[in-house]
């Protein structure tokens, strides 16, 4: 027996993650359906799992930007700029996607009373004089808050000035950054068990019986991210690679949506994009800081809420809306759903920047963002699945349109 556990460890180490997590996930439904206490007692295995993703992401991030700029060699093509083209391009068509099916399928709210006293960002100046304050964070305290702007800023400056530092620094750099891709590894290894834990409490303290009062709004929501999925983004990849985008968006959905939609945090997933980055041969100095500028400036999925959510609250109390307002909408939550990760509670505290431009009072629009907290065990899955696969999907389109490029302008080709 002593010689059979590590075969059969060695071949859970080796199999299909994918595989392991829809098991995690049937076994959570069947263990929440069959026992609650058991369901909830098992939770903290979900909390141990998220809890260890955001504790390893900002050393990964700081690590892996600091020496992908440190060993950047002159001459050697990074392919952010198209990046974040695609990054806001994607937010600002998820936008519009929305304003588009709400109109076609207009969505109403039961207001309530007493919706929050989280006190929400007074303007759009508010959020991103928030971002400005975040990028000149101490370290320490951006390290200890995950303040993943405030790490870029510091990661970026430190591999700029270490560019000039003797080899044994940079190799001292690279075995630290490889040492922490190997932890990142054997944590996201642990995911079907984390799955597994994070189903299984969900189901068995929230369940899903209040969200059927919310069904069309829901649909609509879940309707747009799906769209946006496998509609929207898979033409702006073909734009891009010019060619059959869905072999890709499908890897992304699978490897990195699955585990987004449970962990419900972009920061939480980061990790895990990495991995499916480098699993995808992508260029490492292009994602290791691509992907964690994804995780807070691409927010598709929150621009969607932030639209719905706001024209739903327009509806509701029959203020009228014109084509140039509703373009105006699409621009406004796009630069909302950008600043959304430099504010507490996410994308449902910008709800009443949006509200604002159709004069819907703030008391009124706080009720609209209690509406958002209780579907937000759906909202915020699907928000963050869309959200996280997204940065992976752009990035890959554009390393391989780059290396598409130089492939057609090598002479030996052929």
């Amino acid at each position: 027996m002593a010689t059979q556990s590590p075969g059969i460890l060695k071949r859970l180490a080796q199999g299909s993650l994918v595989k392991q997590i829809l098991v995690g996930l049937v076994l959570g439904i069947a263990l929440a359906a069959i026992s609650k206490p058991a369901a909830i007692a098992v939770g903290l295995l979900g909390t141990l799992f998220v809890g260890a993703l955001k504790a390893v992401a900002p050393v990964l991030v700081l690590m892996l930007v600091m020496a992908s700029i440190a060993n950047h060699k002159h001459g050697q093509k990074t392919s952010i700029r198209p990046i974040l083209v695609l990054y806001l391009l994607g937010t600002f068509t998820a936008a519009l996607t929305a304003v588009v099916v709400s109109f076609v399928f207009p969505s109403t709210l039961h207001l309530v009373t007493g919706a929050t006293d989280i006190t929400p960002p007074s303007g759009i100046v508010e959020v991103l004089r928030g971002l400005l304050l975040s990028m000149v964070s101490n370290p320490i305290d951006a390290l200890l808050k995950a303040n993943y702007i405030g790490i870029l800023v510091w990661a970026v400056g430190l591999g700029f000035a270490l560019r000039h530092g003797n080899e044994s620094t940079k190799n001292l750099i690279n075995d630290v950054s490889d040492a922490v891709t190997f932890i990142v590894r054997v944590v996201i290894r642990f995911a079907p068990i984390g799955i597994f834990g994070l189903v299984a409490s969900t189901l068995a303290t929230t369940g899903f019986e209040t969200l059927w009062s919310y069904a069309q709004l829901l649909l609509v929501l879940v309707g747009c991210m799906f769209g946006v999925a496998l509609i929207i983004n898979p033409l702006l990849v073909f734009i891009k690679i010019r060619r059959n985008p869905y072999p890709l968006v499908f890897a992304c959905l699978r490897e990195s949506g699955v585990t987004a939609f449970f962990t419900r945090s972009s920061a939480a997933n980061i990790p895990v994009n990495m991995a499916l980055c480098e699993k995808l041969n992508l260029d490492r100095d292009t994602y290791s800081v691509s992907i964690p500028l994804g995780a807070t400036i691409n927010m598709a999925g929150a621009a969607i809420t932030i639209t719905v959510l706001t024209l739903a609250a327009v509806n509701t109390l029959g203020v009228p809306v014109d084509l140039p307002t509703a373009l105006l909408l699409s621009v406004v939550a796009s630069l909302c759903a950008c600043g959304a990760s430099g504010v507490a509670g996410g994308s449902l505290l910008l709800i009443p920047l949006a509200c604002g431009m159709f004069g819907i009072p703030n008391e009124i629009a706080m009720q609209v963002v209690a509406v958002g907290f209780i579907i937000g065990v759906l909202q915020d899955s699907c928000e963050t699945a869309l959200n996280s696969s997204t940065d992976v999907l752009f990035t890959a389109a554009a390393c391989q349109a780059e290396d598409a490029r130089l492939a057609d302008n090598n002479p030996l080709r052929g």
